[in-house]
């Protein structure tokens, strides 16, 4: 049998449309994989196992026929748990929904089931997707594959590790400030936030409704457009949701693309403009002052505490999920459940974002966010007029250890780098770019684009990979 070890979409479809595994084969290794080494890890919250292998079976059945596979087709993949999934149980990393099963799946994963790709597992978040670390799920941190002593990041922390300990070929996460790309750069993959609005949210828990958006976590910008090509594209079911004229994202080509490099005092930021000098591109510096990162993540944790507050409403012990059982009328129904299920970073952001939102403060916090969120976009706007992408860190360092961020407002600075794209609703790609001297850990760069250039983002990371060997790094990783 041919290595199955950290294959790509392209590599595991060529394996099982020439017949050198089967589809049982591909799936039982990851599986196995998980069943060994996730008690290290705790990447996964719930095992797909049966169903994976049933659809398995399908897809082999099909190939026996001498029948033509898409490229997805008997691809395994994960899930962060917050993606409704039929008939298997989807957390948010919440004691409140510990036994919810949903009546219906996501559309996305509903997309990705319509092209024969096989989910293995739902993946550990921070609860309810706030977080920077994927310590505060319910059901305990997820640990990072390079090194168990240090975070995988937040909040597809479990969907980032599970691609980097080969538990599957891709995963797919949500990015509300950062949260696809943050874990991505610490643990050594690729993470793509699209466009807002490019990838329906429907079926998918909501966190911050305006920030909220869906992408693949891949081992390379290459397999990130594959699967964005399968998931993008209007969906009824969410008004937010755009189409895009060309919505194949793997073929685009730049040739010698205009970057704006931020010039972030990290030693990541010299070595790119040395491996950009290497590849011919042209750069011009962008100063801390031009680019839009501390008034956003002012911004950021109003808006962002506001919209939880509203979501995390539904959560009242009385609809669905789970409920205090010594509650004796609503009221107490509602406050005891939320006091007894609900997380300690939950609480603290719905007590802000409630705060926020109170009469007497919307103008002064909420109202105020809103309007600093414009001059972030107008920011960009200006910024775009003299490159066709930014170049950017992702964080400003490696992985920190498990535990060594107990204060809150510490925590929060981890996205500072991040969050401005949020609210600006660009697209944004994280790819790795280096190792970090001191702990060994990767270090990665967003390329960020203009609305709805997503395919120009990718186009210029996969170039960029093509010429680099950074994204392979983690294929040495030994559990």
């Amino acid at each position: 049998m041919p290595s199955l070890a950290c294959l790509s979409i392209e590599a595991a479809h060529e394996l099982l449309q020439t017949k050198q595994i089967s589809c049982v084969e591909l799936v039982q290794y990851y599986l196995d994989r998980i069943k060994q080494y996730d008690e290290k890890i705790h990447a996964v919250l719930t095992l797909c196992d049966t169903q994976a292998l049933t659809q398995a079976k399908k897809i082999d059945e099909k190939i026996a026929a001498k029948e033509e596979i898409g490229v997805l087709e008997g691809i395994p993949y994960v899930a962060k748990d917050l993606f409704l999934t039929k008939g298997i149980r989807t957390t948010a990393a919440s004691k409140i929904l510990e036994h919810f099963i949903p009546p219906y799946s996501a559309t996305v994963i509903e997309k990705l089931e319509s092209v024969g790709a096989i989910l293995l597992a739902k993946t550990n978040t921070d609860e309810f997707a706030q977080g920077g670390s994927t310590e505060n799920s319910a059901f305990g941190p997820t640990k990072n594959p390079w090194n168990t002593h240090y975070v995988p990041g937040g909040t597809s922390g479990g969907s980032a590790a599970a691609v980097a300990a080969d538990f599957c070929v891709f995963a797919l996460g949500t990015d509300t400030g950062g949260s696809i790309r943050q874990p991505a750069a610490y643990c050594g993959i690729t993470g793509l936030k699209p466009t807002y609005g490019l990838v329906s949210r429907y079926g998918v828990v909501a966190a911050a409704s305006s920030l909220d958006t869906i992408g693949p976590l891949t081992r390379s910008a290459q397999d990130a457009a594959v699967v964005l090509s399968a998931i993008a594209g209007q969906d009824t079911s969410d008004a937010t949701t755009i189409t895009l004229e060309d919505s194949d994202f793997t073929h685009t080509m730049i040739d010698k693309p205009k970057i704006g490099l931020l010039k972030a005092e990290t030693q990541l930021m010299d070595q790119i403009e040395s491996s950009l000098d290497d590849l011919g591109w042209s750069h011009t510096p962008i100063t801390s002052d031009q680019y839009p990162s501390d008034e956003a993540l002012t911004a950021y944790y109003i808006i962002n505490p506001s919209e939880i507050s509203s979501n995390l409403e539904r959560y009242d012990g009385i609809r669905y999920g789970e409920q205090n059982k010594d509650a004796t009328n609503t009221h107490d129904t509602y406050t005891k459940t939320r006091q007894e299920f609900l997380g300690a970073e939950i609480k603290r952001r719905i007590l802000l974002g409630t705060y926020s939102l109170s009469a007497g403060y919307y103008d002064a916090y909420y109202k105020k966010a809103m309007q600093v969120r414009t001059k972030v976009i107008q920011k960009y706007e200006k910024l775009f007029e003299s490159c066709d992408v930014i170049v950017a860190p992702v964080t400003l360092g490696p992985a920190f250890e498990l535990g060594s961020k107990t204060d809150p407002v510490e925590m929060y600075q981890v996205d500072i780098l991040t969050v401005a794209v949020n609210l600006a609703g660009l697209p944004s790609v994280c790819i790795p770019a280096a190792i970090d001297e001191n702990t060994g850990l990767p270090l990665g760069i967003q390329i960020i684009g203009k609305q709805k250039d997503d395919a120009k983002v990718l186009a210029v990371a996969r170039e960029f990979q093509n010429k680099t060997n950074w994204h392979t790094k983690v294929e040495e990783i030994t559990l």
